[in-house]
């Protein structure tokens, strides 16, 4: 077997060596394995390489995992059986890369030995430890500032890191030859660099790894790495990249696409949606009307089309901490965790539990949105209409204007293949499933709501949906973790860019924020829909609608978020944020610095779609007042004018 093209090689000896620098001369992607365990991951030229060597004897759990965050990387056994072939793939590797960027930095990372018990009890605790080692006689210090600065911002569980700096003769692990001699330092013209951990990712005592404190520190650790990557390449070399997560991974191992794929399959099991919508409003309506509103209206679901247990069984086998990147592994563990807390609450349908899992999905409603909807509903009387002129669509009509905005997006995107359905189990409203809108029977919209509704459902909703299925990753389409406040109030703000957010609406959604705010106050349906009809002025039969979107499967607060997201949305505007990110696919307000960062690597690909409203001159002005900085009550006021 030739052991240039092995992945298993057991030696590292010229012929594996020049294939490795073939590879990286040509820009193509190193992912191999080396003898001892050892392992090289170069996504592509990069001024840089992270080296981690394990000791050879003892052991130091989860420190090797602090480097294969990196775009380029290098994990190897320390015995000195190893070493020589290893200082010659090293030295290869600087020869090819410094011509190309006209300097190369070796980081090489190891774990300091384990702190005395009495120092680390007078130590704060977890709080990061790290020690900058150059050499004396090099010209790395020009480097060390900014690796000094970066790591200044790595904090875990809220403490700020301890960053010292210093020269010495020995700037690799002490018990190790250098990497690379002093002579072939000078001989490439490279900068060579030491940074020691102390590892408080694991138990002193047992050297037992804490999962959760690694994994926080290896993603604080990754982002100060590449700000420092960043600053030596605009430094010392001539590349000029835009932004520091520009070096970042790009190339995305068959792992993630297992875990990514495996995920979405589990949450296609089931819409969650559809399984607690009541599927008798119409029925229950009558009967509650019946009971002179009294009775407490008896709600049916939909059979849940999988077996609770074997759903999870399925998804916590799938291998997330295989995962390296730390962006990518924070997104799946999130999607894995908002799974299992909807298939609990599909358990707990039309139970008091149901209400426990919902405030924990959703959060509870904070103080500061019921304070936004009360003044809402004080400022908006009750005797506020939606213009109903120009007369009612019915959801056959409804259904017509539906199909042919869908059928404008796919003449851009002919692989856009959504569907409009009427359903008889929805009675009445609208909902976007799985790309496809869905419309209730008795449907029926004001003419003057008909185009702002278009935005909500088609305009915002299928396009996302479709701009995910675009990407590679499935989540961008099923949804990250917590993706439906932000995209309900990026639904909301599309009305109002095409001047169709009423007062009416907008009244509407601080009603929800209210009624959920009592069911978890503890409010039955008739007390809500008491308040609604008797406190608020609400008809009976929107009232009905509220109470029942609020109270259906046992108690559901997700309704409180078309008003939190549209808060959200209009704050990231006012930060001069862009909307194009925002229509990557469904994503929450605390996945726009991930899905940036994800996009800067080229992972995702710019959305095929873009909403037709962004193409109104309204809409542009509209906009442009959004980014002056404008709460919901301003836009309220603005509408009035």
């Amino acid at each position: 077997m030739n052991p240039g093209v092995s992945n298993r090689p057991t030696k590292i000896d010229s012929g594996f060596v020049e294939f490795i620098c073939e590879r990286l001369a040509a820009d193509k992607t190193v992912r191999r394995r080396l003898p001892g365990g050892g392992r090289i991951h170069i996504d592509r030229q990069l001024p840089f390489l992270c080296v981690y060597r394990r000791p050879p004897h003892g052991s130091d759990q989860g420190t090797e995992r602090l480097v294969t965050t990196e775009a380029s990387y290098l994990i190897a056994s320390g015995a000195s059986r190893f070493h020589a072939g290893l200082s010659l793939l090293v030295k290869r590797i600087a020869r090819t890369l410094q011509p190309r960027f006209g300097a190369f930095l070796i980081l090489e990372l190891w774990a300091s030995d384990d702190a005395p018990r009495d120092e680390i009890e007078s130590t704060p605790a977890l709080q990061p430890r790290f020690r900058i080692v150059a050499p004396r006689d090099q010209g790395g210090g020009a480097f060390v500032e900014p690796l000094e600065e970066a790591l200044s911002r790595v904090k875990l569980r809220r403490q700020a890191a301890d960053v010292r700096a210093h020269r010495s003769a020995a700037w690799h692990p002490l018990r190790m030859a250098p990497v690379l001699p002093r002579k072939a330092v000078v001989e490439t013209g490279c900068t060579v660099l030491g940074l020691e951990v102390v590892p408080v990712y694991r138990d002193p005592a047992s050297g037992e790894v804490f999962p959760v404190v690694l994994r926080d520190l290896r993603r604080s650790l990754s982002r100060a790495l590449q700000q420092a990557f960043f600053q030596f390449t605009r430094l010392r070399t001539t590349h000029r990249p835009e932004h520091f997560r520009v070096l970042g991974r790009r190339a995305v191992v068959k792992a993630v696409w297992e875990v990514d794929r495996c995920l979405c399959e589990v949450a296609d099991r089931f819409d969650f949606l559809l399984q607690v919508s009541p599927v008798n409003s119409r029925q229950a309506w009558n009967r509650f009307q019946r009971s002179r509103f009294e009775k407490p209206p008896v709600f049916s679901y939909r059979p849940l089309p999988a077996d609770p247990p074997l759903l999870k069984r399925s998804l916590f086998d799938i291998p997330v901490e295989k995962v390296e990147d730390p962006a990518l592994a924070l997104l799946f563990r999130e999607k894995q965790d908002e799974v299992e807390r909807k298939i609990t609450m599909l358990q707990d349908l039309n139970t008091r539990r149901f209400l426990h899992g919902s405030v924990q999905l959703y959060g509870p409603v904070n103080g500061n949105l019921v304070k936004l909807a009360r003044e809402i509903l004080r400022l908006v009387p009750p005797r506020a209409r939606d213009d109903s002129r120009g007369g009612f669509v019915d959801a056959d009509g409804f259904a017509a204007v539906a199909q042919a905005e869908i059928d404008g997006y796919r003449t851009r995107w002919p692989e856009l293949d959504a569907r409009v359905e009427i359903r008889d189990d929805l009675t009445s409203g609208l909902m976007v499933s799985r790309g496809s809108l869905l419309i209730g029977r008795d449907t029926r919209i004001p003419s003057a709501r008909v185009d702002a509704l278009l935005q909500h459902e088609v305009g915002t909703h299928v396009v996302t949906y479709y701009n995910g299925r675009a990407q590679p990753l499935r989540h961008l389409y099923s949804g990250l973790a917590g993706y439906d406040p932000f995209q309900e109030g990026l639904a909301v703000l599309s009305e109002y860019m095409v001047g169709g957010l009423s007062r009416p609406r907008v009244r509407v959604l601080a009603a929800r924020v209210i009624a959920a705010h009592q069911l978890e106050g503890g409010a039955s349906f008739v007390d809500t829909f008491r308040w609604l009809v008797r406190d608020q002025g609400f008809g009976q039969r929107t009232a009905f609608t509220i109470a029942t979107r609020i109270h259906r499967g046992g108690g559901l607060t997700k309704d409180a978020g078309y008003l939190r997201g549209l808060v959200q949305v209009l704050e990231y505007l006012g930060r001069n944020g862009e909307i194009e990110p925002l229509l990557i696919g469904k994503i929450a307000m605390g996945h726009v610095p991930i899905v940036s960062e994800l996009r800067w690597r080229q992972v995702l690909r710019e959305p095929p779609l873009l909403p037709r409203w962004l193409n109104s001159p309204a809409a542009a002005e509209r906009l442009a007042h959004l980014r002056g900085g404008m709460t919901v009550m301003n836009l309220i006021r603005r509408e009035e004018r």
